[in-house]
Parts: C-alpha cells; structure tokens; sequence
C-alpha cells in the first residue's frame, strides 16, 4: 500500500497534475470545505458552477446511460445463447458491471482529481497508458452514440413507413444529438434524461406487453406451420455466441461514464447510493424484459427489439420511444466530448470561465465526436453489431480490466497479507483476465461477423438508403 500519511494533494481544479498517492482521509472532509475543493477536479470557486448534481439526479443520469439502447440487443443475443445461459448471462455481467462501478468509485474517492477513466490510468500507469484509456474512452462511447443514431434513424424509418432514404434519417437525428449534446452541464441534460429513461422503458415495455398478445411473432410466418425457435440451451458457434455474451456485457457496461458525472455531484460520497438504485432497477427490467420478449419470439425477434410485436405496436414504440433514443445518442455523445474538454482545458483558466475559448473548445468536441458518431452510424448499420464492438473494443478494457488492476495497485500488500486478502488479490486478477479475453475474442468475433454479414448480403454498402438494423441473431 502506498504511505498515505506522507500524502499531498494538489489543486487538480487549478491545473494540478493528478495526485498518484492514496487519499484516506477524504471520506471524512466536510462538504464545501477548502480540502475537499482541492480534492476535486471543478472547484467552488470558479465562474461556472459546475458541482451542482445531487444523487436522486444522478441516479437518472446513471439509469439513461445503462437503460439505453442495450436493452433492445439482450432479447437477440438470448435467441442466439438460449434462455437460460442467455439470464445466466444478464445477471452474471451485470453483477460485474456494479463492482467495477463500485472499484472505479472508490478508486476516484481515494486519488485526488481524477475525472476519469484516463485519469485512473495516469496514476497506475503513467501518461502512456492515459492516452490509450483516454482513446478507448472517446470511441467507445463515440460508437454507442452510432448505436443511438442506429435506433433513432430506425424509429423515424418506422414512423414515417420509410420516407426518406435512411441516410437522410441518419444526419437528421446526428445534428439533433448534437444539438443536445451541446448542454453543457449534467445537472441542465438531467431533465432530457428523466424524459428519456421513461421514454425508453415505457416503449420497451409497450413491446413486451404486445408480444403476449399475438399468435404468432410478427417477424414469422403469419400462415401455415412455423418453428419459434425458443430454446432453454442454444448451440451458437463461437462467433455468434461470443457477440451475444459481449452485447450482454455492453448493455450494461457504461458504468465508466459514471466517473465525469461523479466530478459534478454536490457530494460525492453519495454516489454508491446511486450506483445501486440504478443497476438494481436495470438488472430486474433486462432480466424479465428479455426474457418475455425471447420467449414469446424465438428466433423471430427483431434487433432493435422494439420492432417484435408488429406494424401497429412498432410504431408506437417508436413514436414513445423516440424521445430516449435522441436523448441516449446526446448523452454518450455528452460523456465522451465532456472527458476531451476537460482533458483540452483543464490546465487552463478557462475551465470554468465562460470565455470564446471555453465555448469554443466545448462545441467543437460536442460537434466534431457527432460527425464521427455518424460515420460509424453508416459504416456499420446493423445494431447489434455496433453493441459487440463498443463492448469487446473499449468495454471490456475501461470497464473491467482498468479498474480491477487499480484495485491490485491499490492493494499490492494484499497479494502475502491473510487468506481473505490474497483471495481479493488474486480475484481481480482474474477480472484482468476476463476482461483481457474478452476484448480479444470478442472484438475477432464482431471483426468477422460484420465481414460475414456484408458477403452474404445481411447488410448493405455503407451509406446507402436500406434500412440494414433489421434482425441478426
């Protein structure tokens, strides 16, 4: 363990470099006082007030990052694994997901001025491994905005019966997310994420409601026998399955995400009591949600999962939904612009200074990650796969691997201490492992389906006016 007695904490908010030794004694500052201020990346001193956010707000900010387009994946990648390996799946990744939002918490609780994951890389790592972490930061959430644009784009195909060429659709919902990525604080984009959970999870729920309804999915044959193609144990090869168990893992991996937004809370040792409020109420609703809908189509479930329960209930869905499509798009698009200003800006003045510089440099980031976002929208239309590839390209390695190894940084002493303390050493090194090899397999997996569904004809050229989210198990 590092000597936290000898600790010194410098003036991240001013510019500092981030502090790499143990901070023990930061549970225990007084809110508002002047060492938590210098604890914190956005001080109370500065012109814009920043740490403003409160734990029930950032508990809907946590549940529109998670809640989001992962939930119309889960009930393809179940007809894909089966029933029961497919809710082994749901709650195991899930349960991943919470603690290594529970580690990423405590590791920034105790490291002054860490604002993210970059930043948790920079004390274990060195500026090397910042810029990587950094990187892998930006793209993925870069490529779960493209998802978003994917769904969104669906959903005005959907409403308007295809009336306009899909790439229309595309840079139409591309300048509104980045219109409302331009919201410059969490605590000003916390409404549009309250309007967009309820959105979302009363569409999801619309369709679960009207699967139960039909004789028959609305996906297969309307006359003459059919096979549903629920199984409790499927047979997928190691592509399929590997891409099923990665877009599990996606929908729920966001919790790096968590870090910006715990910089602008107004107490940041609430943030464990959001964490849980949120991944317990997404655990249940992807767990029963899926299942249902899997359940009651089989193979036959469309990707985005919004389009199973037919014409009528599709258009619904996405009239309802619409809302917390756009707003999911902004927000990861949010998230990932608001990581590069900070980055851009933070040893400069005009942080927190309502300068040309300061706007400037924010809707440059705002615009110029949503440019990207609608590139890889185009390049890669097909929903599921947009999911495997953020979760195995940067998921896996932000979200599992990075934490778990501060954890053993943190606790090197554990490795010879008492049995129980070697068992959580070796434990997180495990989590490396698992996170290791799911950035491998699962990026060859998704690399080579996209190949596969672009030769058989699944999907197809990039940028052109099909509508290419359909299904893909």
């Amino acid at each position: 363990m590092a000597d936290t007695s000898k600790s010194k904490h410098q003036a991240a908010g001013n510019g500092g470099e981030i502090s790499p030794v143990l901070s023990d004694d930061h549970a225990s500052v007084e809110k508002g006082s002047t060492k938590e201020d210098n604890f914190e990346v956005f001080r109370d001193d500065g012109d814009v007030a920043f740490r403003t956010v409160g734990w029930i707000w950032a508990t809907a900010i946590f549940l529109k990052i998670i809640f989001a387009t992962g939930v119309l994946t889960i009930p393809t990648a179940m007809a894909a694994l089966g029933s029961f390996p497919g809710a082994v799946n749901v709650l195991g990744w899930q349960a991943v997901n919470t603690y290594s939002g529970v580690l990423m918490g405590d590791f920034r609780n105790r490291h002054a001025g860490v604002h993210s994951v970059a930043d948790m890389a920079q004390i274990v790592g060195g500026k090397i491994l910042r810029e990587i972490i950094g990187f892998l930061f930006i793209i993925t959430w870069v490529i779960v905005a493209a998802s978003g644009i994917v769904g969104a784009s669906t959903a005005l195909n959907a409403l308007s019966e295809h009336a306009l060429c899909t790439n229309y659709f595309t840079l139409i919902v591309a300048l509104v997310m980045a219109g409302l990525a331009g919201i410059r604080k969490f605590e000003h984009i916390g409404w549009l994420t309250w309007a967009g959970f309820v959105t979302i999870y009363a569409a999801v729920l619309i369709v679960v409601i009207g699967v139960t309804q039909r004789d028959r999915p609305a996906a297969a044959p309307q006359s003459g026998p059919y096979e549903l193609g629920y199984t409790v144990f499927g047979s997928p090869d190691f592509v399929a399955g590997i891409n099923a168990a990665t877009s599990i893992f996606c929908s729920g991996s966001g919790t790096s995400a968590f870090m910006p937004v715990i910089s602008e809370m107004r107490n940041p040792k609430d943030y464990k009591k959001s964490l849980f409020v949120c991944m317990g109420i997404v655990t249940a609703s992807y767990l029963t949600f899926s299942l249902v809908v899997y359940y009651y189509c089989g193979v036959w479930v469309a990707s985005p999962s919004l389009g199973s329960a037919g014409g009528t209930i599709k258009k619904v869905a996405y009239g309802v939904g619409l809302l917390g499509l756009l707003v999911t798009a902004s927000l990861y698009t949010h998230v990932a612009a608001k990581y590069l200003f900070v980055r851009i800006l933070r040893n400069s003045k005009h942080l927190q200074s309502n300068t040309v510089v300061h706007w400037g440099t924010w809707l440059g980031c705002t615009l110029s990650l949503s440019a990207v976002a609608f590139v890889i929208a185009g390049g890669v239309p097909i929903f599921n796969y947009l999911l495997s590839l953020a979760g195995s390209v940067g998921f896996a390695s932000i979200t599992i691997t990075l934490p778990a190894y501060c954890y053993v940084y943190d606790h090197k002493s554990f490795r010879t201490g008492t049995m129980m303390q070697q068992i959580k050493y070796w434990f997180h090194w495990f989590l490396i492992s698992l996170g290791t090899f799911l950035t491998v397999a699962g990026t060859y997996g998704v690399v080579q389906a996209v190949i596969d569904a672009y030769a058989n004809g699944a999907v197809g050229r990039a940028f052109d006016c099909a509508d290419n989210s359909g299904t893909v198990v």
